[in-house]
């Protein structure tokens, strides 16, 4: 069985845990995504 990951997909998840544990970070956690799916998406990444 093969598990294919992609990477957009993985950074969604962890932001989510984050702001689940850590709600003071919000601001921080949220930016940090939105820069990385932007450069995911300009660069085109993928695994």
């Amino acid at each position: 069985m093969n598990l294919h990951i992609t990477l957009a997909p993985l950074i969604s998840l962890i932001a989510g845990v984050l702001i689940l544990l850590m709600p003071r970070l919000l601001n921080f956690i949220v930016a940090i995504y939105l820069i990385a799916i932007g450069v995911i998406g300009i660069f085109g990444i993928r695994y």
